[in-house]
């Protein structure tokens, strides 16, 4: 077990990684680590997470007093403390603004699967909770929904949310959904997604079972889950205000008619090439009158 000068400092190498890779602008993120069942190691307030020492680092309880430490806990410290109160084997929590993963959470958009091996087997499908207004009590709830289901959450409007056993498996799934959302927006730019068939994503399933990671496509009640459609968290989309469908769907997945299907821009207004050119003719006659009345005139 690691000291806890030892957890502090590696809270602060972690903070140092978000403010370089851009996912924690200024003030942004927090970090936190659980030492004991009531006690836990949190990020100050309004403190730049790249410029983090040991002796920033404050200790709270689950219920977010603060219980030692020279500077005010984080603000937003509660969403921290709601996922290890749901899940016992989360000792670190992430919280920070990724901008690509942001962007999605921003636009709503779910994050499409069946793209790439590594982010089927380390995260699954990525559900995307509720808008609350940050700081809140209701705004740490709006994780409980997916908080058994996935290690990674967006937060509409805001940012994401990971957890693991330690600082840096918890910060892990924030950069594999960042580097993913990244990936996604260049190859819609070059032009379109190609998606892996269900047979290869249900073998990917199959290894980040044997692998030891899990994933509620595992359980025999989404056997007949549409892989691509994020069936797992499908139902959240309505409350949610989650959409689907800018990058399209394969044509195995039921919901392929509907992602993609283009809003119709409504029929293009006709166009009179004679009326054109009769205008285009008037405007060079009396551009050539005006100037001949200029020069005439002098």
């Amino acid at each position: 077990m690691p000291t806890l000068e030892q957890l502090k400092q590696e809270i602060c190498d972690i903070g140092k990684r978000l403010y370089q890779r851009g996912f924690a602008a200024a003030n942004d993120g927090n970090i936190t680590y659980r030492v004991s069942d009531n006690e836990v190691l949190c990020t100050p307030t309004m403190h730049s997470k790249g410029f983090l020492k040991p002796e920033d680092i404050c200790l709270i309880d689950i219920q977010g007093n603060q219980l030692a430490g020279a500077k005010k806990r984080s603000s937003e410290a509660l969403l921290h403390l709601e996922i290890m109160k749901a899940r016992s084997d989360v000792r670190s929590v992430v919280h920070c603004h990724p901008p690509y993963a942001t962007a999605f959470a921003v636009a709503r958009e779910a994050v499409p699967s069946c793209v790439l091996p590594e982010v089927e087997v380390f995260l699954g499908n990525v559900p995307i909770a509720r808008y609350e207004t940050p700081s809140t009590q209701a705004f740490a709830e709006t994780i409980l929904p997916f908080v058994h289901q996935s290690n990674v959450v967006m937060l509409a409007n805001h940012g994401t949310v990971s957890f693991g056993e330690t600082v840096e498996r918890a910060y892990w799934w924030t950069e594999i959904l960042d580097a993913h959302c990244r990936i996604l927006l260049l190859a819609k730019q070059i032009g379109r997604v190609e998606f892996l068939s269900p047979q290869h994503t249900r073998e990917l399933i199959d290894l980040k079972k044997k692998w030891g990671y899990a994933d509620p496509r595992q359980d025999s009640a989404y056997a007949d889950a549409d892989l691509f459609a994020d069936d797992v968290f499908r139902a959240s989309w309505a409350e949610c205000g989650v959409h689907a469908g800018a990058f399209g769907a394969p044509a195995w997945s039921r919901a392929a008619a509907q992602c993609n299907q283009k809003p119709s821009a409504g029929p293009l207004p006709s166009f009179d090439e004679e009326a054109f050119i009769e205008r285009v003719a008037q405007r060079v006659a009396q551009k050539l009158q005006a100037s001949m009345s200029h020069d005439a005139s002098h």
